[in-house]
Order: C-alpha cells, then structure tokens, then sequence
C-alpha cells in the first residue's frame, strides 16, 4: 500500500532542531516553510542564510521559506512539526491554536516535561488544542544530538505514535540514506525516555567534571536507566521501549557527546561552577533543569523511586554539594540489582 504524500510542511521553532528538520525535508524536495517567534531573529537567519545563533557554518537550502506571521504560518500545510522547547510549548501553541487545523498530523521534536501540569509534549500540545483525536500527533525522537544531524552523520530515530499508520507515514517522510526512522506505538515510553535522559546526562557531565571515572559513569547510565524504566512501567510504558533507540540509544548519546547540552552544563557544575554560571554558559536551553522539577513530582506522584533524579534535584534546586550527593547515593542501602 503506497503511503499518503506529505508535500508542504511547516516548521514550528527556529532553534537548532527546527532548523535540522528543515533542512532535512528540503533535501527530500518538500516545500517546507519555518516559523520562528522572534521575527528579527527569523528574519535575521534568512538574510544570513544560515542558523548563526544555534548551527552557525551551515548554509540553509535556497528553497526553505520563511514565515514570520502568526496566520500564515501554518496556512496550506498537510503536516506540522513542532520543534519548541518543552516550557514553551504552551505560550506558542496557544497563541497558534486558531490557525491550527484540525486534522493536520503534528509531529513533536521536543523533549521534555512541562513543570506543574506534568505534561509530555503531546498532550501539552493535545490540551492546547483542545484535540481529542490524539492519534493526529506523533512524537519523533531517538539520539539526534543536531550538530551531527547537520553533517550528515548517520542516525537513527523512532516515530511514536498510536496510530501505527500515521507512524509508518511519518517514518517514510523523514528517512533518508543517512537519517532511519523506526516506528513505535508506546508515544508514552518515548516521551518519558526523552524528557528524563537529560537528567541523567546533567548527572554524568558532573561525574565527567569532577573526574570519578568510567566506572562511575557506567554505573550511572546503567542505574540512571533503571529508574527511567521504573517510571515509565508506572506511567503505563512498555518496558521494551526503554531498551531501544528512544531509551538507552538516546541515554548514552546524551551521556557522552561533548557537545551535548545538558552533559555540558554539568561538567561545568562538576568542575566548580554554580548553577547560574554554568546556565550562562550557553544560549540554547537546557531541558534537562526544568525537566529535573517535574520529573521529581512526577515521581513523587506515582509513587516511583529515582534516587539519582533526586540527587540532580537537591544539586540543582537545594544548594547540595555534588560531593555531598554522590556520598549519599553511595550510601544508599545494600540491595539486589
């Protein structure tokens, strides 16, 4: 059965992974148009004809269009990808909403949860919407760190979705020779693994900061992604999930890249600075902070141990020396793996 064509696609945030997909489906000759909320900052990036502020030296194919205005932003389009920054989310899709049509596939880049509601992506963008046919929204994600997706580096993800037709369509639309995309039903298994691997890699860029050792990294990615998995099976996950591209495929990738955000500000963390410092490090935004919060309640709220969840927390939100934080996980009592 031949799958349904999706020939013009807007592109909702114009930060690094926007720019990717962007740049990814003009290569597989889409008419696609970019909206960013910042109209200098858009405006900017096409007369430079490159992303300086998120992938400065890469130039951005003549065709991509650019779109400034709310109304027209969406206008014609027969699939949407939103590529903002999880606390975001809520602010632009609310100010989008009346353009949006309502049976338009949306596929979500994003990675995190929203703070206080204890939202994923999708359903952030679900409740926005006020859509009740969830099966139109699709979560796309794996280990897609954007600087090698630029280069053309090969690279994996899976395309989530209830909707196991929608899924294979999307996986058609953005696989290329160097970017393979798998399908998957269990969007929650995804979400959850997407949002809380940056908490882990904010953990393993302290441990590289303060230079414990690949022992004790190895041991933080290999518990880190046990307490994953024990959230998202309490969430209603399937456990398979987190054994995949989306679960520990993306975990390590964040965990050891040195361009990696959230592993990043970590080190940074590890090696003296505060949290304010090392946030002012960098210009891009840093999930993992904000997703540290919600995934603590969400796990309070359900009642699911994270242990190394809670030590990022009381670093990031209490004041906690790292030191004195990796004491008490050391501490924690004996039990069987």
């Amino acid at each position: 059965m031949s799958q349904p064509q999706y020939n013009r696609i807007s592109i909702i945030g114009d930060g690094a992974m926007g720019t990717v997909m962007a740049m990814l489906l003009c290569e597989k000759k889409k008419s696609v148009r970019i909206w960013g909320y910042d109209a200098e900052q858009l405006k900017q990036i096409q007369s430079a004809g490159e992303n300086t502020k998120f992938l400065p030296g890469y130039e951005l194919p003549a065709e991509l269009e650019f779109e400034a205005a709310d109304d027209l932003a969406i206008a014609g389009a027969d699939m949407i990808v939103s590529a903002v920054p999880c606390q975001f989310m809520r602010g632009i899709w609310s100010r989008l909403k009346e353009y949006t049509p309502a049976k338009v596939p949306i596929v979500s880049v994003t990675k995190g949860i929203e703070n206080k509601t204890l939202l994923r992506p999708t359903q952030i963008l679900a409740d926005v919407l006020g859509d009740s046919d969830s099966k139109r929204l699709v979560a796309l994600s794996g280990p897609t760190i954007a600087d090698e997706l630029v280069r053309k580096l090969p690279a994996t993800a899976c395309a989530a979705c209830s909707d196991e037709n929608l899924a294979r369509e999307v996986q058609h639309t953005f696989s290329t020779d160097w970017f393979r995309v798998y399908t998957n039903t269990d969007i929650v298994g995804v979400e959850l693994a997407a949002a809380c691997k940056n908490i882990i890699a904010i953990a393993a860029g302290i441990i590289d900061g303060i230079r414990v050792g690949d022992n004790a990294k190895a041991a933080l990615l290999s518990r880190g992604l046990a307490e994953i998995t024990r959230l998202g099976l309490g969430c209603g996950a399937r456990g398979q999930t987190f054994a995949g591209l989306a679960g520990l495929g993306d975990l390590v990738t964040t965990c050891i890249s040195p361009t990696g955000r959230n592993r990043s500000f970590g080190e940074r963390i590890g090696k003296g600075q505060t949290v304010e410092q090392a946030q002012r490090a960098t210009e891009s935004v840093i999930e993992g902070i904000a997703t540290c919060e919600s995934v603590s309640a969400l796990a309070e709220q359900m009642n699911v141990e994270m242990p190394i969840t809670k030590a990022v927390y009381k670093v990031l939100f209490e004041g906690k020396s790292v030191h004195q934080a990796i004491a008490e996980l050391m501490k924690r009592q004996l039990k069987a793996e």
